[in-house]
């Protein structure tokens, strides 16, 4: 509205600079009747340049408002340049061409005498009148012009991102996807290596994984690493109401993708347009999709491609897309992005540790903070290195420590701290012998995980307190294994019924979590004798209208779960009844400290009576601090003098 208002106003200015008619107020006022003087068409002049000036802001405003964005600049750009009166402004030439267009009329010889004397004074007047205009616009030409040329240019390049690039050093924890991806990159900066072997580039890589393991920050990484073209799309992109659109704009992309071969394409949730066709059975928007699908088909591996573009498309839901879609010749390959492992975390702390101000070196935290996250994405490391510097903020520390990382960790597990939350003394009462069970119940059971740290101080919505432990990364489970998992878990309800008297509704999470583990082990993993070695594994969706099995196979199950849960508690409750005494003493400790690490138990409880073969994450969480005291106790023992003195090698 102000480059709107802006041009109306010089209009007006305009139409008021223009020269006075017959019969003004001048004309009454002089006396005189001043001959009408023609409208000055020099180029450059006042009313020229007004008019250039007021044309250019008309013009402008029209092609932004009309022009789609990313357009207006070069809709600008094209009217500068096929503007007459710009290009005059920066040309030598504008008195010849005033002349050319508007000759000088003819003076008629004076009669009389013959003589071809003129008016000296006239004929001053008219040149000194004609030199002051040349003059002025000569300054104008030197000072105006270019700077009003630099100022557009300037305002119609484009502005630098701000968005940093990423690079695959900036990339960890998945090193085998890395390589793959790498591949792509290579081929493309030096084809002839795979070329002179017979080799051709891979059309297209799917990469797949869990949220927040890095799959498109591995795109970026491409990009930044890549010296071609890179165009990144998402698949929600390609979705709009209006009928052709998402077909449309897949053909713009590839065509944009072919001219500037080789180049990289990358479809981030892809799953949005690559659902499988003739699912649902609707009409309208799923017949979109299907179109915007056949059309991505074609183009990727159709009848009239051509070589040179590479597709990479991310999802977190490859069971949904079309099997046309996974084929090779489109996506040869389908690059897998896990969690990452305690040496993955490793790499990815140590590449997020670096942009933090720590009072330590960043090694001496990512080896321990990796064994205390198991199961943590990329994505959850990048959240608790941020919350620790937020938690170090708040607190007005100068630097980060080991403190910070811990309490971050409770925050992105447990939730928020809530310590003025109103509780009665006696379910603060209930909450400490509850988790006090936890504790006791899972330091005297083998295949149990160690316990790191026990607290009743509330978190998140519901948590009234937690046991938080640091489980091995084991890929198989044996069925002792579960069957202790099970009884540590039943240990706060058994508290509950042995040492109160009373039992409450704080164990519903529990309890939650041993019929999915009961029922997994009975109909999914085959340890049931009476169910066989069958398994029925429930779908993810939740959409199961028939199940597999009879009704009479269905109450074998039910009664199976029961009976294992039966015997699991029984356990519990006889481990309880045995250590009663410590499990009493740790819940007074917890209502005087409300939190206790595992020192605090060592001290109630003594040494834990099982010793795992190999070391757990709680080993290499404690093995760090073990290797740097005996780092220092040999530093010191190297800082001692010899008694035999400096012994010179001979």
């Amino acid at each position: 509205m102000s480059l709107s208002s802006l041009s109306r106003a010089l209009a007006r200015s305009a139409r008021s600079t223009r020269p006075l008619r017959q019969g003004s107020l001048l004309e009454g006022y002089a006396g005189l009747r001043a001959a009408p003087t023609p409208r000055s068409s020099m180029p450059g002049g006042d009313v020229g340049g007004l008019g250039f000036v007021r044309s250019y802001l008309t013009s402008a405003l029209g092609s932004r408002a009309a022009a789609p964005a990313g357009q207006g600049k070069v809709g600008d750009w094209r009217f500068l340049l096929a503007s007459s009166q710009f290009r005059r402004l920066f040309s030598d030439g504008s008195n010849k061409n005033y002349e050319k267009y508007h000759p000088k009329e003819k003076q008629e010889e004076p009669k009389g005498d013959g003589s071809d004397k003129s008016d000296p004074k006239k004929d001053s007047n008219s040149k000194f009148k004609w030199n002051f205009k040349e003059d002025v616009m000569k300054k104008f030409q030197e000072l105006l012009a270019p700077q009003l040329f630099l100022g557009l240019m300037l305002a119609t390049l484009p502005k630098g991102s701000s968005a940093k690039e990423v690079f695959f050093k900036d990339v960890a924890g998945c090193d085998e996807a890395k390589q793959e991806i790498m591949e792509f990159v290579h081929f493309l900066k030096n084809p002839k290596k795979y070329e002179e072997l017979g080799a051709k580039i891979p059309k297209g890589a799917l990469l797949v994984g869990p949220p927040g393991t890095g799959k498109t920050l591995l795109a970026k990484a491409t990009a930044g690493e890549s010296d071609v073209p890179f165009l990144s799309i998402s698949g929600s992109d390609f979705m709009e109401m209006f009928v052709g659109v998402g077909p449309s704009r897949v053909r713009n992309l590839f065509q944009e993708a072919r001219q500037c071969a080789p180049s990289i394409v990358f479809i981030d949730e892809i799953d949005a347009i690559g659902r499988a066709r003739g699912r649902g059975g609707f009409s309208g928007g799923n017949d979109e999709r299907e179109s915007t699908l056949n059309q991505l088909l074609v183009e990727m591996d159709g009848f009239g491609t051509t070589s040179g573009v590479v597709v990479l498309a991310g999802t977190n839901r490859p069971d949904i897309l079309d099997k046309a879609l996974l084929r090779p010749g489109r996506f040869d390959r389908q690059i897998a992005i896990d969690k990452p492992d305690i040496n993955g975390r490793d790499q990815i702390f140590r590449i997020y540790l670096k942009k933090l101000k720590l009072d330590k070196e960043p090694s001496f935290y990512s080896q321990r903070l990796a064994a205390l996250t198991p199961g943590f994405a990329g994505a959850d490391i990048a959240n608790v290195c941020n919350e620790a510097a937020l938690i170090a903020a708040r607190s007005e520390n100068a630097q980060i420590t080991i403190q910070h990382f811990e309490a971050a960790i409770d925050r992105v597990i447990g939730g928020l701290e809530k310590k003025n939350k109103v509780i009665s003394k006696l379910e603060r009462r209930t909450v400490a012998y509850h988790e006090s069970g936890h504790a006791v119940a899972g330091w005297f059971l083998e295949h149990a995980e160690p316990l790191l740290k026990v607290t009743i101080v509330p978190r998140g919505t519901a948590a009234l307190g937690f046991a938080q432990y640091v489980p091995s990364e084991n890929l198989l489970m044996t069925k002792e294994q579960l069957f202790d998992m099970t009884c540590m878990t039943l240990g706060g309800r058994a508290a509950e019924e042995v040492l109160i008297g009373k039992i409450s509704t704080g164990a519903q999470n529990d309890l939650e979590k041993v019929t999915k583990m009961t029922y997994a082990q009975v109909a999914v993993y085959g340890f049931s004798e009476k169910v066989g070695l069958l398994s029925f594994p429930q779908r993810e969706d939740g959409f199961e209208m028939t199940k597999p099995y009879s009704s009479q196979t269905a109450s074998i199950i039910d009664t199976e779960v029961r009976e294992w849960v039966a015997k699991a508690y029984e356990k519990t409750v006889d481990l309880i009844k045995t250590h009663k005494e410590q499990v009493a003493q740790i819940a007074e400790l917890l209502l005087e400290k409300e939190v206790l690490h595992q020192d605090d138990l060592v001290r109630v409880l003594g040494e834990r009576p099982f010793k795992s073969a190999e070391p757990t994450n709680y080993d290499r969480f404690k093995q760090g601090f073990q290797v740097e005291e005996s780092d220092k106790s040999a530093e010191v023992s190297d800082a001692s003098p010899s008694p035999l003195g400096n012994v010179v090698p001979t």
